[in-house]
C-alpha cells in the first residue's frame, strides 16, 4: 500500500471511530440518565415537596431576570414568578437598558414606584440608574441599569439579592408552578451542594396567558419540533447521564440555582465572555478543586424552564453560532484543567468529553461528509467503510434520538395523547436528515468565528410568549 493509500484509510477509519466512540457515549449517558430519573421519580413518590418545605431547613430564594428588549413577554413572565410556589423568595427583574419598552411595561403592570433601597457592590456592574418597587407585590424589585449584558444584568442582581440561594434565568422564561421546590429540593438533602440545574424546554406551540403555561401543545413549526428533540436529548438525558456521574459542567443560563456566596467568591459572572453560564460553571469547578473544598452540582430532571426557541434559520444560526464560540472560549480559557488529575473526574473526564464530542464534533463531521464525497469522486472508498460511515453518521444519530424521546414518554411526558407522541417520535426521526447536518454547520462557522477573533451576540429576535395584559392589583 503506498503512503497516499494508507493516509486515506488512517483518516477513513479514524473518522469511523471517532463517530462510534460519539454516539455510544451518548447512548450510555442516555442509559445511565434513565435509571437515575427513575431512581429520582421514586425518591419523589415517597416523599411529598410540601412536607419537606413545611421544615424550618429549607433555603430561601432570589430570582434573578435579566431582561434586554423583552417588552412583549415580560409582564406574563414576571406574572408567573411571582405566583410561584415557594414558602419564601423574592424576584429581581434587571432591565439591561433596553431600547424597547421594557421598563415602562413593568411599570404600568405592577404600578412600580421608586425605592430607596441600598444597594450593596459586591460585584462590578454598570450604573443602576433606578430601583422599582410595587406596593401591592411585596417581593418583586426592579432595576434600572446601563446596558452591560446577560452576565452584568445577573451580577447586578446578585448585589441585590436578599437570600442565600439565587435563581438565574432569563427574560423570556416561564416556569411551572413548583420548580422552584423541586429544583430547590437537593439543596435540603445535601450540604455541599453548590448549584442545581434544570430541565428547559421549547414553549413554542404552547397556549400562554398572563398568569403562565395552560395548554403544553407541539408547534407548527418543523424548525421548533426539531429542537424540541434537541432538547429532550441535551438537557433531559445528556445532562442528567454527565451528573450521575459528577461532572456536570453546564447549569443553563436559563434555569439554573446557585449558592450566592460561592458565585461572589469566585467573582461573579464574567462580563467579557459569551457563555457566562458555562464559564462560571468551569470556574465553580476549577476554585472549589483548587480551594480543595468538597460540592456537589446536580440536574434536577423534573423541574421544567419552558422558553421560546428560534423559528428562523438566521436566527437559529446566529445562537448556536454564538453556543459554539462560548464552549471553545471557556475550554481555552481554562485550558490548564485538561487532562489534569488535580482536577479529578473534571479534569480527565469532563474536560476531555467536552473537547472531544462538544468542541471537535463539528469539525470531525464535516471532514467526514468532505473525505466520503471526496472518496466516492474519486473511486477510492472500499464499500465497508461507506455502509459503516453512513450507519454510523445516520442511523445511529437516529437512535439516539428515538430513545430520548421514548425514555422520556416513560420516565414523565408533558405532551399529551398518542398524536403528539407518535409526532414527536417521527421528529426524531427526520431530525438526523438534513437538522443535524445544518447545526453542524452553524458549529463549525461558530469555531472558524471564534478562531478568527469574532465576539458579540447577534440579534434574536422573538414573537413573545403570551398577551401582555396588565396585572391587576387585589381589591382595596
Amino acid at each position: 500500500m503506498s503512503f497516499r493509500g494508507f493516509v486515506t484509510v488512517f483518516i477513513e477509519w479514524g473518522i469511523l471511530a471517532y463517530f462510534l466512540a460519539l454516539h455510544l457515549t451518548h447512548l450510555s449517558l442516555i442509559l445511565r440518565a434513565f435509571f437515575s430519573i427513575r431512581r429520582y421519580l421514586d425518591e419523589v413518590e415517597t416523599d411529598r415537596l410540601d412536607s419537606a418545605f413545611e421544615t424550618s431547613h429549607y433555603k430561601p430564594m432570589t430570582l434573578i431576570c435579566p431582561a434586554y428588549n423583552e417588552e412583549a413577554g415580560v409582564v406574563p413572565s414576571v406574572n408567573s414568578l411571582i405566583s410561584l410556589r415557594y414558602p419564601e423568595f423574592q424576584v429581581v427583574v434587571v432591565n439591561d437598558g433596553s431600547k424597547d419598552a421594557t421598563l415602562e411595561r413593568l411599570i404600568e403592570a405592577f404600578r412600580l414606584k421608586p425605592s430607596h433601597r441600598v444597594l450593596r457592590q459586591l460585584l462590578p456592574t454598570q450604573e443602576v440608574r433606578g430601583i422599582y418597587e410595587s406596593a401591592y407585590v411585596p417581593n418583586l424589585v426592579v432595576v434600572d441599569k446601563a446596558n452591560g449584558g446577560k452576565a452584568d444584568a445577573l451580577n447586578c442582581g446578585i448585589n441585590l439579592a436578599r437570600y442565600p440561594l439565587v435563581c438565574c434565568m432569563d427574560g423570556d422564561s416561564l416556569l411551572e408552578n413548583d420548580s422552584l421546590l423541586r429544583i430547590a429540593r437537593p439543596f435540603m438533602d445535601r450540604a455541599d451542594l453548590v448549584a442545581s440545574g434544570g430541565v428547559i424546554r421549547p414553549l413554542n406551540g404552547c397556549k400562554v396567558t398572563a398568569m403562565g403555561i395552560r395548554g403544553i401543545h407541539l408547534p407548527d413549526s418543523w424548525l421548533a419540533r426539531f429542537q424540541i428533540v434537541e432538547y429532550l436529548r441535551a438537557f433531559l438525558f445528556g445532562r442528567v447521564g454527565l451528573a450521575s456521574l459528577d461532572t456536570m459542567f453546564i447549569v443553563s443560563g436559563a434555569f439554573g440555582v446557585f449558592r450566592k456566596d460561592l458565585i461572589v467568591q469566585a467573582g461573579g459572572f464574567e462580563t467579557a465572555t459569551i457563555g457566562e453560564d458555562f464559564e462560571l460553571v468551569v470556574r465553580m469547578h476549577r476554585c472549589l478543586r483548587e480551594w480543595k473544598r468538597p460540592y456537589h452540582i446536580t440536574l434536577v430532571p423534573d423541574p421544567v424552564c419552558w422558553t421560546e426557541v428560534p423559528e428562523d434559520t438566521k436566527v437559529l444560526g446566529r445562537q448556536r453560532n454564538r453556543w459554539q464560540r462560548g464552549l471553545l472560549e471557556t475550554l481555552w480559557k481554562h485550558r490548564r484543567m485538561w487532562f489534569n488529575p488535580k482536577y479529578g473526574r473534571v479534569g480527565l473526564f469532563s474536560m476531555p468529553y467536552f473537547i472531544f464530542f462538544e468542541a471537535l464534533a463539528p469539525v470531525v463531521e464535516v471532514l467526514g461528509y468532505v473525505v466520503f464525497v471526496w472518496s466516492l469522486w474519486t473511486h477510492s472508498i472500499n464499500s465497508a467503510f461507506a455502509i459503516l460511515f453512513i450507519y454510523v453518521a445516520l442511523l445511529l444519530g437516529v437512535l439516539n434520538s428515538v430513545v430520548s424521546v421514548v425514555l422520556q414518554e416513560i420516565s414523565g411526558h408533558r405532551y399529551q395523547g398518542l398524536k403528539a407522541w407518535s409526532l414527536l417520535l417521527f421528529t426524531a426521526v427526520v431530525e438526523n436528515f438534513g437538522y443535524r447536518q445544518m447545526t453542524v454547520w452553524w458549529r463549525l462557522k461558530g469555531t472558524v468565528d471564534w478562531l478568527r477573533g469574532k465576539e458579540g451576540w447577534g440579534q434574536m429576535k422573538r414573537k413573545g410568549i403570551g398577551p401582555q395584559p396588565p396585572a391587576t392589583p387585589p381589591p382595596a
